[in-house]
C-alpha cells in the first residue's frame, strides 16, 4: 500500500499539479505533499517532472523553467540563485552497463549557487557543478564542472571562465507559468 501511495503522489505531481498555472498551488504541493525542500523565492515553472517522492533540495531564489525533468531518485541538491533553462534534464540514477542483471545505480547530483544551465542541457548522475559555472544549451555534462567554468558540447568541455564576482538575486515568476 505504501508503494501505491508514493506512486499516486508522483502521478498527481507530474500529471496534474505541474500543469496548474499557479506558483502558489504547485509549491504548496511540492513542499507539503511531496516533502521537497524548496527555498523562499524559488520558482518551478509548469510541466516540470520529478521521478520520485524524495531527495530534492532547492535553495532560495532559484528558477527551474518549464518542461525540465528532475530524476531525483539518487538525490538532487540545487543551490541558491540557480537558473535551469527550459527542457533541461538532471539525472541522478542510471544502470550499470556491466551488470549481468542490469542493476540500477543512484548517484547524487549537486548544483552549487549561481549556476546557469542552458536550454536542453543534460546533467548525468553523480555530477557536481561548482559555484557560478555555466552549462551551455544542449551540453551533456559527464564530468564535474569546476566553479566559474563555462562548459559546452557533447560531452561538455571547458570553453572559458565566468566572472567570479556574482551577487545577483534571481526573481523570475511569469504569470500563468
Amino acid at each position: 500500500m505504501r508503494h501505491f501511495l508514493a506512486e499516486l503522489r508522483i502521478f498527481i505531481c507530474n500529471r496534474v499539479v505541474s500543469r496548474i498555472p499557479s506558483h502558489t498551488v504547485r509549491l504548496f504541493y511540492y513542499r507539503k505533499v511531496m516533502q521537497y525542500r524548496i527555498g523562499k523565492g524559488t520558482a518551478i515553472l509548469m510541466d516540470c517532472t520529478f521521478d520520485c517522492t524524495r531527495s530534492i533540495a532547492i535553495g532560495a531564489n532559484s528558477v527551474i523553467n518549464g518542461k525540465c525533468r528532475l530524476d531525483n531518485k539518487g538525490g538532487i541538491s540545487i543551490g541558491s540563485n540557480v537558473s535551469i533553462s527550459h527542457e533541461s534534464i538532471i539525472l541522478s540514477a542510471d544502470h550499470d552497463i556491466n551488470s549481468p542483471d542490469f542493476a540500477g545505480r543512484e548517484r547524487p547530483v549537486t548544483i552549487e549557487d549561481y549556476v546557469w544551465i542552458g536550454t536542453r542541457a543534460m546533467i548525468m548522475p553523480g555530477i557536481t557543478i561548482g559555484k557560478g559555472a555555466v552549462v551551455a544549451a544542449g551540453a551533456v555534462v559527464t564530468r564535474d564542472v569546476a566553479p566559474f567554468d563555462v562548459v559546452a558540447g557533447v560531452p561538455a568541455k571547458v570553453i572559458k571562465q565566468r566572472n567570479h564576482h556574482l551577487t545577483y538575486q534571481l526573481s523570475y515568476r511569469r504569470l500563468l507559468q
